[in-house]
């Protein structure tokens, strides 16, 4: 699947919630799916009165978490093979897995106001984990792990605005953030109770199973 560029609100209107893909603005009554809670289209509403099938819901469910974490269908069915491989509940195990991409726990802590930024922020140097320089945003934490943005880049305002607001909203239990010296850490990691989002992971284990 080639990458998306077209507008995020779009995906949202179509998985009939908000994914929170444009940071700030899905807080406030700008939100496009605060106007249209409606899928797209001409015939958006209508959309929304028919009734799916029980593949047209696992379906649905598995590209709704694919977008919230901004993946690929590729990476993500490399994702499902690698839970799938794990011990534990296969669920579980992908929702770890992609709650432990670098891209989202810089979004987790706080740098960024979204996960599509803070893509960017990694793939354009701007952290180091454990001292060492990392561009790749599907770099997978552990804990133990470091992550710390780079002293040229920490008076930035939007940085200090979107550890602001995060702070506020609150850190997930297994980081924890050293806003004063722009650093996080990864305490442990994460649990199925860590995961707010209304996801319904095992209808993503019978799509793939099916």
């Amino acid at each position: 699947m080639a990458k998306y560029t077209g507008p995020r609100c779009r995906l949202c209107r179509r998985e009939g919630m908000k994914l929170f893909l444009k940071g700030e603005r899905c807080y406030t009554d700008k939100c496009a799916f605060e106007r249209r809670s409606y899928p797209p289209g001409q015939h958006g509403q209508a959309q929304m009165r028919a009734k799916r099938s029980d593949y047209g819901i696992r379906l649905r469910e598995k590209q709704k978490v694919k977008r919230i974490y901004g993946v690929s269908e590729k990476q993500f069915a490399t994702y499902f093979e690698r839970a799938d491989r794990m011990r534990g509940q296969t669920g579980h195990n992908l929702l770890q897995l992609l709650e432990r991409r670098l891209d989202n726990v810089v979004y987790r802590l706080g740098f960024a106001s979204s996960r599509m930024q803070a893509r960017q922020m990694v793939a354009h140097g701007l952290f180091k984990v454990n001292g060492r320089n990392v561009d790749i945003p599907s770099y997978l934490v552990k804990p133990g792990d470091v992550i710390e943005l780079k002293e040229k880049y920490r008076q930035n305002p939007f940085v200090q605005e979107n550890l602001e607001a995060a702070v506020r909203r609150g850190i997930p239990q297994w980081l924890e953030l050293d806003a004063d010296n722009f650093k996080g850490t990864v305490k442990a990691l994460p649990t199925r109770e860590d995961i707010t989002m209304p996801i319904q992971e095992q209808l993503i284990v019978e799509f793939y199973s099916r």
